[in-house]
């Protein structure tokens, strides 16, 4: 079964059932016909044991058991076409009239049979449908009738009809199996495509597809599912392409900056403020490829790795307040008003570490890009089981065509690109991948100009868990 192909198999199983139902059906046909017959028999026999029953008669004290006209029908003369034997007997079995038919055979009475039964047995050899009854004038026993009917012609039509269904069933079935095949063929023909599409399909040539069949059944459905697979597996690879090649930019950069301040510093003696101005811009430039490494790191440790996630209660005032201490020094020299609304104290059920690294990129953004005395609001309030952070600053905003592109790795808004703002472009990717991890609710608005707002839903923290 292993060694058959997958069309031969569906036509082997379909003409495995299809065959259990010819055979149901053609011995239904063969016992109907069979019933019909014997009930057509039995139903003569029947007719002729009551009329001759009524034809008994006493003429001159003497038992007249059949008319000469009777006797001389051709049905009690012939063995060949349609034969009604009969048969009288007395009380003790012998025979005292019989039908001249019998010639010298006669009809063997059935001890073990009860009297009107209907029975098979034998005369000559040739097989006869058999009923044996008692007689009686005048309420008095005085012998038996047997009466049978010949079943040669019957059992020929049952025979040929049994040789016509012996011979008929293997050739039905044959052509099934063939028509079975030629259609499961037809029908697993997308199964071949899938095949030949998978067999050109590598890692650099993911443009084909699967043609999609006419019909709109389960290979339609299998067929499509594989392209939608090879959608995603092409885009995924592309992005990872992307990344990479835009990562090995952005490393490439700050390199080539420290690379060239060197070169300019050993080429002639300088001063040590020259020295120093030179050494710190370097420094500046590694602090920020050390930002840009972390952050890459981050992505790799925590892409689609929900196993890593540790839920616990976590504080999320503190939290806030850690991600503005790391920007103390920017506050203080932009002058930028910080307003924390934070009327309590607020817990939620998340994972500590993502949760604090979403919060410093967010706060982050707000205050690095925010103008000279400005204001940065934070706020933070409760709803049923959730709470909501809500981080809004009056920076410079974000063009809205660029509000779905902020969440592909490097990229930054034309309205960002200021030279004195410093940026990998990978902080709300990373927030956007963390809080889909964490499965929490994030929305950003935002407007040339007028500023940016961020909205954090977070689930609760629930006190009775221990």
């Amino acid at each position: 079964m292993t060694s058959l192909s997958f069309r031969n198999r569906i036509a082997l199983n379909y003409i495995v059932g299809t065959g259990l139902l010819v055979l149901a059906v053609f011995s239904a046909i063969y016992f109907i016909v069979k019933l019909t017959v014997y009930n057509h028999i039995d139903e003569n026999l029947n007719i002729e044991v009551q009329d001759h029953l009524k034809e008994l008669k006493i003429e001159n004290g003497v038992v007249v058991f059949m008319d000469t006209e009777e006797w001389e029908e051709r049905e009690h003369n012939s063995v060949d076409v349609n034969p009604v034997f009969v048969q009288f007997l007395d009380l003790n079995k012998k025979i005292l009239e019989k039908s001249p038919n019998l010639k010298n055979e006669k009809l063997a009475f059935h001890e073990n049979k009860d009297h009107f039964e209907l029975f098979d047995t034998k005369l000559l050899g040739n097989k006869i449908r058999q009923m044996q009854v008692p007689l009686h004038i005048k309420s008095r026993k005085i012998g038996y009738l047997i009466i049978a009917m010949s079943l040669s012609d019957s059992s020929k039509v049952l025979d040929n009809l049994m040789d016509t269904l012996l011979i008929t069933f293997p050739i039905i079935l044959l052509i099934l199996f063939f028509l079975a095949r030629f259609y499961a063929g037809r029908s697993i023909k997308p199964i071949n495509n899938i095949i030949q599409t998978s067999k050109i399909i590598t890692k650099d040539n993911l443009k084909s597809r699967i043609p999609l069949p006419k019909t709109r059944d389960e290979l339609f459905t299998l067929s499509n599912t594989i392209n939608n697979l090879l959608d995603r597996l092409e885009d995924a690879i592309e992005r990872e392409k992307q990344f990479t090649s835009d990562a090995s930019h952005e490393l490439r950069t700050p390199l080539t900056v420290i690379k060239g301040t060197l070169e300019v510093l050993i080429r002639k003696p300088r001063d040590n403020s020259e020295y120093k101005e030179k050494i710190n811009y370097c420094i500046n430039e590694v602090d920020h490829l050390n930002s840009l490494v972390d952050q890459l790191l981050l992505m790799a440790r925590f892409e689609n790795q929900k196993k890593n996630i540790n839920r616990e209660k976590v504080y999320l005032n503190a939290a806030v307040l850690d991600a503005l201490a790391l920007k103390e020094d920017k506050i203080k020299s932009d002058r930028i008003n910080v307003v924390l609304d934070a009327p309590g104290e607020f817990y939620i059920y998340s994972d500590n570490y993502l949760t604090v690294t979403i919060l410093r990129n967010i706060i982050s953004n707000a205050i690095k890009y925010s103008k000279p005395d400005s204001e940065v609001r934070i706020s933070l309030s409760r709803e049923n089981d959730t709470i909501s952070c809500t981080v809004s600053d009056q920076g410079i905003g974000i063009a809205k065509k660029d509000l779905e592109s902020i969440f592909n790795p490097f990229f930054r808004s034309d309205s960002l690109n200021h030279a004195e703002i410093k940026g990998t472009g990978l902080g709300l990717f990373i927030v956007k991948r963390m809080t889909d991890l964490l499965q929490i609710k994030f929305k950003i608005e935002s407007e040339i100009g007028k500023g940016t707002q961020v909205l954090l839903v977070f689930e609760e923290y629930d006190h009775s868990l221990k």
